[in-house]
């Protein structure tokens, strides 16, 4: 059993999409030769907290956890914003939406002082806290997680200080993409200097979905392609709970996950509006459920619509009761940022979405990663968010297949499972072990 750092800023007790990755990596390693040690944060701000995933960590891995710097308390502060207020579902704009002067002003400073993001203030302790454990624990190789790419940065010095393997996993592009602030030239220039620097080094670059390899390779063709890997997202079944579904007394449609700016339900609800003006379906005969964190626009947006009695909105729940509603639900909703990323972005929980065996209805680009994904598994159907009718369309026809107790839905299990949680942790075992021998 071989020792492997993983650098990672969310995880347990944080919450959401971002901690999913890295927790079923260091839970599933071990079982391809790897022993996961891991370094977080101690005070992190995370967007949401989930002490249920705490209990996800097999009780012999080792977790050091350091002190931070975060700055987003003075964020609030020159925004105007309470302490506690969620700060990334209220970031993102809409193409046409403006920032006030404040959170202009705040967003400057983001793109001038934080490089590469907001959390770099943590290189102070855990750069320290990496030469303790590589002394400490006879560690083979790193693994970072990013964003936030500070992870990376951190990542990079063990590399260059201790000489070991590295691979440098990355969920989201890192410049010039849809969440990065927009810099002058100079924090620029050191941006994309740490980002380059970063896929060079590193022996490998673990990627969530395939368009991030495609952005690094148009940004530096220089870089040698045969180092980064897609290692795709994916659901542990085991997080599954046991529910006994009974049907639903309202055709139920749910979305689990984050809404802002261009991530938005306006073209569902345009679609509703429709089929309510021609009495293809009353309100009383559906039930849309939204659970998890939403941006004050996104709330306006559904108290605008003419059946807010049949919209249903929770906050953030413990990941498995999130599951829980989906297991409940007779129709699932992704949405897709509406950005020119659109048509490469793959979240991660639209495996979990695929692994409830739920028919899913996906507002995003024809053409894109997800329709690919949706088609090879025969998850569900897809619609642009242009396209309303359409939208229109899928929606009645689930809405009839639930009220005459009837369905077409047929999903490729054997294309499902491919996608167990499991077999990623394998994937980053393999380039481990390429790497090591």
């Amino acid at each position: 059993m071989k020792n492997v750092l993983i650098i990672a800023y969310y995880f347990p007790p944080s919450g959401g999409p971002g901690v999913q990755r890295v927790l079923k990596h260091v839970k599933y390693l071990k079982e391809f030769g790897w022993n996961p040690i891991v370094l977080t944060v101690s005070n992190g701000q995370f967007p949401a907290i989930d002490e249920s995933l705490l209990e996800q960590i097999p009780n012999d891995i080792i977790v050091e956890r350091t002190k931070i710097f975060e700055p987003y308390d003075i964020y609030r502060l020159l925004t105007g914003k309470k302490k506690g207020d969620a700060i990334d579902v209220n970031v993102i704009k809409k193409e046409n939406q403006k920032s006030n002067w404040k959170e202009k002003i705040a967003e400057s400073i983001r793109a001038t002082l934080f490089i590469p993001d907001a959390r770099i203030g943590w290189i102070f302790t855990a750069n320290k806290a990496v030469d303790e454990i590589i002394k400490k624990y006879d560690i083979k190789a790193v693994y970072s997680s990013s964003p936030p790419y500070t992870c990376s940065i951190i990542a990079r010095r063990a590399k260059r200080k201790h000489n070991l393997p590295w691979v440098a996993g990355f969920r989201d592009p890192w410049t010039g993409f849809i969440s990065s602030p927009k810099r002058w030239f100079l924090p620029a220039k050191i941006d994309r200097n740490m980002e380059f620097t970063t896929f060079n080094e590193a022996d490998y670059v673990e990627c969530a979905w395939e368009g991030i390899i495609k952005d690094a390779l148009a940004k530096y063709p220089s870089l040698d392609k045969n180092k980064f890997i897609h290692v795709p997202n994916g659901f542990d079944s085991n997080d599954f709970p046991k529910v006994e579904h009974k049907r639903n007394e309202k055709f139920t449609l749910t979305y689990t996950g984050s809404l802002y700016g261009r991530r938005n339900p306006s073209s569902l609800f345009q679609a509703i509006e429709q089929l309510i003006s021609n009495n293809k379906i009353s309100p009383n005969d559906f039930h849309l459920r939204f659970v998890g964190r939403f941006g004050d626009e996104i709330e306006e947006m559904i108290n605008k619509t003419t059946f807010r009695s049949s919209i249903e909105v929770i906050g953030y729940v413990p990941h498995q009761k999130s599951i829980e509603y989906l297991l409940l639900s007779d129709t699932l909703l992704l949405i897709v940022d509406e950005s020119k990323e659109s048509e490469e972005i793959v979240p991660g929980k639209v495996y979990e979405y695929i692994g409830c065996y739920k028919p899913l209805i996906a507002i995003a680009p024809q053409n894109s990663a997800i329709a690919k994904l949706i088609k090879e598994t025969n998850a569900g159907e897809i619609a642009h968010q242009s396209e309303i009718d359409k939208i229109a369309s899928i929606f009645e026809n689930y809405f009839l297949q639930w009220k005459n107790n009837s369905s077409d839905y047929s999903p490729l299990k054997n294309e499902i499972i491919k996608y167990e949680r499991k077999n990623s942790a394998k994937k980053l075992a393999e380039l481990l072990d390429s790497i090591t021998k």
